[in-house]
Order: structure tokens, then sequence, then C-alpha cells
């Protein structure tokens, strides 16, 4: 394995780098983008269950000390209870798309990944042909073997990059399409605690 990456030479560095970071990034995602760090279907029963039995005491004191994206949702609507739909769903919206942009950091370094590994690939192939030619150029084309050195390293850059891009942009697109699953299971929460909190409790009087 040593012999193979040497003789990518120097561009197998940062592919190597590019693997190691896009495995570590895939593997915390994964880790932090589990249902029941995000929107566990218990918690989310369990807090709609008191809503509608208007307990918003309890409630809210369940969603406090269980910090998580859904938790922070419902904590909005239901300490926003009683006023207005429409004010409740715009504050419960900001807060969403804080908690989807948090869902979605480090993914944006898996497509990066994704897309730079093959052009290092690439810049490790026009490399090893211009190492080929220079020694065409000294030697001729008498000596095969003295070739081999640029074709090999042209041939195992492109190939290091290729492994490294295409699971990491296979990657990218899992972890995307596990967020928007989380985001409209966190919209769903928000919108059911929405339908109960609307126009109950205390309204606030607006009246200066």
């Amino acid at each position: 394995m040593v012999a193979f990456i040497e003789s990518g030479g120097p561009v197998m560095v940062p592919i190597l780098l590019c693997s190691l970071v896009a495995l570590a990034v895939f593997l915390e995602r994964i880790w932090s983008l589990r249902r029941a760090r995000v929107v566990p279907a218990a918690l989310v029963v369990e807090v709609t269950e008191r809503l509608r039995q208007g307990r918003w005491d309890d409630a809210e004191t369940l969603v406090r000390t269980r910090p998580m994206p859904v938790t922070r949702l419902l904590e909005v609507a239901i300490t926003m209870r009683g006023q207005a739909r429409g004010r409740i769903k715009e504050r419960v919206e900001e807060v969403g798309r804080r908690e989807a942009a948090e869902l979605e950091r480090f993914s944006p370094v898996l497509g990066t990944i994704a897309s730079i590994s093959p052009l290092l690939g690439l810049l490790g192939t026009v490399g090893g042909m211009i190492a080929t030619f220079q020694v065409i150029q000294t030697h001729g084309l008498g000596n095969v073997g003295s070739l081999a050195g640029g074709i090999s390293q042209a041939l195992v850059t492109t190939f290091a990059g290729l492994c490294v891009g295409i699971p990491a942009l296979v990657g990218h697109r899992y972890v995307l399409a596990r967020v928007d699953g989380l985001v409209l299971d966190l919209e769903e929460a928000a919108s059911a605690a929405l339908d109960l909190v609307e126009g109950e409790g205390p309204v606030e009087d607006a009246t200066p």
C-alpha cells in the first residue's frame, strides 16, 4: 500500500487528506443526524399529548429539559400560545431555518471533497504525463521501463481521486437526503403543535 501511494507522487498527499476528512465528516453527520437526537417520535407524542390536555407548564418543562431541534421548535410554539397563528408560525419558521442550517453543517465539506478529489487525480495525471514526455524527450522511446514512473503516477492518481470522490459524492447525497427527511419531520411536529396552541391560553394585551 505504501509503495502504491508513493507511486502516485506528491498529489497523493492531498487526496489522502481529503479521504480522511470526508470519512470523519460523514461519520460525524451520521451520528448527529440520528432521529433520536433530532426528532424522537416518543418525545413528540408525549409533548403533543400534554398540549391536548392543556398541560402547558408540563409541556414547556419537558421541552426545556430535552434540548434538541424539535424541542426548540415546540418551545417557541408553546411559549407563544394564545397569539395569532401567523405570528407564531413566523417565529417557528425562523427558528426552524436555523435548525435546518445546523443540520446541514459540514455537509458542504463532503460536496467540496467530491468535486475536488477527481480534479486532484487529474492534476496527478497531467503531472505523470508531463514526466513521461520529459523522459521520452531525454531518452527516446527505446527504453520502455523508463516511462513506467510517469505512466504509473498518471494512473494511480486518477484511480485514487475517483476512489475518494465517488464515495464522497454518495455520502453527500445521503446526508442531504437524511437532512430533508428530518426537516420534514420537524415541520410536521411544529405544525401539530401550532394547531394545538393557536388561540389557546391567555392572549397578550396589545393595548399600549
